[in-house]
């Protein structure tokens, strides 16, 4: 703990961090921390989803706001409910016995409870942009004296179009706050809302190859878009102890897996932004509690998810940007333990994952998808593992199945008995027949890429001359026709089309 007592943190704070097993600042803590406890810069902070950066702006201002104060002393907006409610959380399980008060405010919730809480007395808000302006509008929520605005996730404030909202918010915000700005990427609004806001400020970014996680595995595998459900199959089925995220890029994407999967008996659910508030804390909680396995999303509605002993991630849809991946892939392997990241590139997707690659200093390895005959084999080590471990642990214990063996085993073979007990059990689980063929994807996929390419930079047809037509409808075409097109016209109409083709070889 001496790294976090060298950043200027009390012992009461290093207390809280013992007991909460963190033993070294991350890169962004240790940056972070010590500006924000001497309070003179404001800071923006590049960084993605799991470099611990919720810490490092929530333990400077436990540190200094005053507990139980009559005024709100810091705003933090978030572009999710579900993040809002993890950062209240961890703000909490960073306080220790200090007495500040931290409410979580969203939209999709009741509005009432949450003015009722504020009449009360909140020290800290952590909210969305639209229920933080609905309360400031209804006067339950007054920012003007507040010490610090943290804006967490600004890159994808501006996606969801909050950057209207969010310089309506501070407008209201005293100009001597501390202000911190945290984003994965910087696009030219998130720079303007810094240099209109913000004091002096330090500007702080977290290299890459800190950000990829070590303790992923990060694996890809080639295959035609019509194959992926069944190599999603094989996944799931070859890993028996599944429990993961599947991402899609859209909505009925998403709907559509779910919806697929849940008919193949997989304990799956759908999650994106069209899900009431109380459908998605409801699958959120099943989630965690691993009674479904599989949560089906895109990547706004992941926003805020924190499981730590999720296995997988899987990109069935290549994400959009190669930092969207980096969000993706930091959902497993937290918390020292190890994840799989697998995605699946179809023939068209090639030169986009090079991409994803290269941006991100990363190398994806290459795998083929397990075959019928490996799943089945993986399957009988599991299931023979498990009877096993059960036979162990009832050893010379009385059961209530024991009078059913001994009527089963009277006039059969103990072994016979054992494969009807298992066919029963397990009905078509252990069936090479329900896996289907997957075809071999196209090999030049790249070519066809770079063909299609090619094909966008060709150099228009002659008679048209470059970019005659270019956004013009059919009628504006039409009236546009040049004398060629007049001649041409008019000798189809006299000969025919074939007896014009004929004139036009004998005049070549």
């Amino acid at each position: 703990m001496e790294e976090f007592k060298k950043l200027g943190l009390s012992d009461k704070t290093i207390q809280v961090l013992e007991k909460k097993g963190f033993t070294e600042p991350t890169a962004i803590q240790a940056k972070v921390i010590p500006l924000l406890l001497e309070g003179k810069k404001d800071i923006v902070g590049q960084s993605q989803t799991g470099t611990g950066k919720t810490a490092g702006f929530a333990l400077p201002i436990i540190e200094k706001i005053k507990g139980h104060s009559s005024t709100v002393q810091a705003i933090i907006l978030t572009p999710t409910r579900e993040l809002a409610l993890q950062v209240a959380k961890e703000i909490n399980s960073l306080k220790g016995d200090k007495n500040i008060k931290v409410l979580p405010v969203y939209g999709g919730a009741p509005i009432g409870p949450q003015r009722q809480k504020l009449r009360e007395g909140i020290d800290i808000v952590v909210g969305t942009p639209g229920r933080v302006m609905d309360l400031q509008r209804r006067k339950s929520l007054r920012l003007d004296n507040i010490k610090y605005a943290v804006l967490d996730e600004a890159d994808e404030m501006l996606n969801m179009g909050f950057v209207e909202d969010i310089e309506t918010i501070l407008q209201n915000t005293p100009k001597d706050k501390n202000m911190l700005l945290f984003s994965a990427t910087m696009p030219k609004p998130i720079l303007k809302i810094a240099e209109k806001y913000m004091r002096e400020y330090e500007f702080i970014e977290i290299e890459k190859t800190q950000i990829i996680i070590k303790t992923v595995e990060q694996i890809y595998y080639d295959i035609n878009a019509k194959d992926r459900i069944e190599g999603l199959r094989r996944i799931i089925d070859y890993y028996i102890d599944f429990h993961g995220i599947i991402f899609c890029n859209t909505k009925t994407s998403v709907d559509t897996l779910a919806n697929q999967l849940t008919k193949m008996n997989y304990s799956a659910a759908a999650l994106h932004g069209d899900i009431t508030q109380s459908q998605r804390e409801k699958i959120l909680q099943q989630f965690r509690n691993g009674s479904v396995k599989i949560l089906v999303a895109t990547d706004v509605a992941a926003r805020g998810i924190d499981v730590n002993d999720l296995t997988h991630v899987i990109n069935y849809s290549l994400p959009q940007s190669p930092q969207l991946y980096v969000h993706r892939i930091g959902r497993t392997g937290r918390a020292g333990k190890k994840g799989i990241s697998i995605t699946f590139v179809i023939p068209s997707e090639r030169r986009k994952l090079n991409f994803i690659e290269r941006i991100n200093k990363c190398k994806l390895i290459k795998q083929k998808l397990p075959s019928a005959k490996e799943i089945i084999k993986n399957k009988e080590t599991q299931i023979k593992t498990i009877i096993k471990t059960i036979v162990d642990a009832n050893a010379g214990k009385s059961s209530k199945y024991n009078s059913m063996a001994e009527d089963l085993l009277k006039g059969h073979q103990p072994c016979e008995v054992i494969s009807a007990v298992l066919k029963y059990s397990f009905k078509n689980e252990l069936d090479l027949n329900t896996y289907k063929e997957i075809s071999k994807p196209t090999m030049n996929s790249s070519d066809s890429d770079n063909n299609r390419f090619r094909r966008g930079r060709r150099r228009p047809h002659r008679r048209f001359g470059k970019g005659r037509f270019k956004n013009r409808s059919s009628e504006d075409r039409s009236e546009k026709k040049t004398s060629s097109d007049k001649r041409f016209d008019k000798k189809k109409k006299k000969h025919g089309r074939s007896e014009f083709r004929q004139n036009k070889k004998r005049r070549k």
